[in-house]
């Protein structure tokens, strides 16, 4: 019989918190250099208000980009920022061996190509999952990853692609990661940080051109500072203490959300990612097959880092 923890069993309670008031660029840059992907908001008693994303870092920073674009400067193509070192997987690998790669690689999901380097689809958190979700309620054993890959067109982008159209890319779908193709040919990977990180620098640039007495009145407007509060996500998924792994798998799987506020009586008290999901259940779940591993890809032809305007 499966032990099923609840969420109080393995939510993270040491959070970084943001405040309605708190500035978007600092925000930003607070997110970038921590390393997540979004932030919930709290007032000053610890009542739960939102969650600043990564997406709603997008919606508050794109405008200033096509600002600094109209303004004349330089707007990077996909090929200056995406990632080209990257751990892929092929379709035959143990889903559990897969889930294991993406826990101790520490991303959200490895494309998946064929001998010749063909993209095929990815092998995400959240199709995880499925896997997950599959065995909470029928035990059943494991199997490939060619059966749950995720093969949307939608979130493919070209290494020519200009940084606004993956943005809108970004802002349209639930995806974290675009694999960057060449043809049909994986080069490389775009993740919403490279996004934010190009975009942040952009929006830098147009604060500081708009110091300049030529400035224009569009420019100067983009460059004023922006809260927080305006661009929070008022209805993010939330759920308590005592719900279940299973409860939670289903709500991350028929949702866009990677991290789960963990909320008692309005106020925050933790909160729950897939990750920490995926951790949990892994231990439980996982069946003993002869392991088949990841490989690490790296992909040539093009920079292995962002040039020095993106830095």
């Amino acid at each position: 019989m499966v032990a099923v923890k609840s969420a109080a069993d393995f939510m993270r309670k040491k959070l970084i918190t943001l405040a309605p008031e708190s500035d978007v660029m600092d925000s930003v840059a607070r997110m970038l250099k921590d390393n997540i992907s979004g932030a919930p908001v709290v007032d000053a008693e610890g009542n739960y208000l939102g969650v600043f994303s990564e997406k709603c870092c997008m919606n508050a920073l794109t405008h200033g980009v096509e600002v600094a674009h109209h303004a004349g400067l330089h707007l990077p193509r996909v090929r200056e920022f995406m990632t080209c070192k990257l751990v892929t997987l092929t379709p035959e690998v143990d889903v559990f061996d897969a889930i294991d790669h993406i826990l101790k690689r520490h991303i959200s999901g490895a494309p998946v190509v064929d001998g010749a380097g063909k993209f095929l689809g990815i092998f995400s958190e959240k199709t995880a999952m499925q896997v997950l979700v599959a065995a909470l309620h029928d035990r059943l054993p494991g199997t490939h990853v060619r059966s749950y890959m995720n093969t949307d067109q939608q979130r493919i982008v070209h290494e020519e692609d200009t940084l606004l159209h993956v943005a809108h890319r970004f802002q349209e779908t639930p995806y974290r990661r675009l694999p960057a193709l060449k043809g049909e040919k994986l080069v490389g990977q775009v993740s919403r940080r490279d996004v934010l990180r190009a975009e942040h620098r952009m929006v830098l640039d147009v604060i500081s051109q708009s110091r300049k007495s030529s400035a224009s009145d569009e420019l100067k407007q983009a460059a004023e500072p922006r809260q927080v509060g305006p661009f929070m996500d008022c209805d993010a998924m939330t759920t308590t203490p005592n719900t279940d792994m299973l409860g939670i798998a289903q709500m991350f799987l028929h949702s866009p959300y990677r991290r789960l506020p963990i909320v008692e009586k309005g106020r925050l008290v933790g909160q729950v990612s897939r990750r920490d999901l995926l951790e949990a259940a892994a231990e439980v779940l996982r069946p003993k097959p002869q392991r088949r591993g990841a490989e690490t890809l790296y992909l040539s032809g093009v920079a292995g880092s962002a040039p020095p305007s993106l830095g």
